[in-house]
């Protein structure tokens, strides 16, 4: 049982390969951030080392507007959940470099999110997200 749970939040309106995109990149946030959220290396039976995964498996919830997204962001930032983030002006950059200067150029109510990723204690996270329904 883990005591900290991985959640991600999407907007239902975005493309089959947009849903995909925005999971990866929240995902690797937490990779990045917490390294205690790491795993081992996989070995296989011929001694081949692969990449780990993250310990805690992680949850991705729908969202059917805006608000919902928004909401979900408040409620975990009110319960200091960690919290990474995707809005929609990210889809015309190209580099990290233009991901910086698109999020710096706007304040956070002015985020048009479309993903977020939550990182915390199981009950927090819980409570950030209550209403919302896991993604089909």
């Amino acid at each position: 049982m883990y005591d900290h749970k991985i959640a991600i939040v999407l907007s239902r309106d975005l493309l089959d390969w947009q849903k995909l995109n925005v999971t990866a990149f929240l995902a690797s946030a937490v990779a990045i951030q917490f390294p205690a959220t790491h795993g081992q290396p996989l070995v296989s039976a011929s001694g081949t080392p692969y990449l780990p995964f993250l310990k805690h498996p992680i949850l991705v919830y729908g969202a059917n507007s805006p608000a919902e997204v928004r909401r979900a962001f408040e409620r975990a930032r009110e319960r200091n959940v960690q919290l990474g983030v995707y809005p929609r002006t990210l889809f015309a950059t190209k580099n990290e470099e233009e991901n910086l200067q698109v999020v710096a150029q706007q304040a956070d109510e002015e985020l048009e999110l479309v993903g977020i990723i939550l990182y915390g204690e199981n009950k927090q996270v819980d409570k950030a997200l209550q209403g919302l329904k896991f993604h089909p």
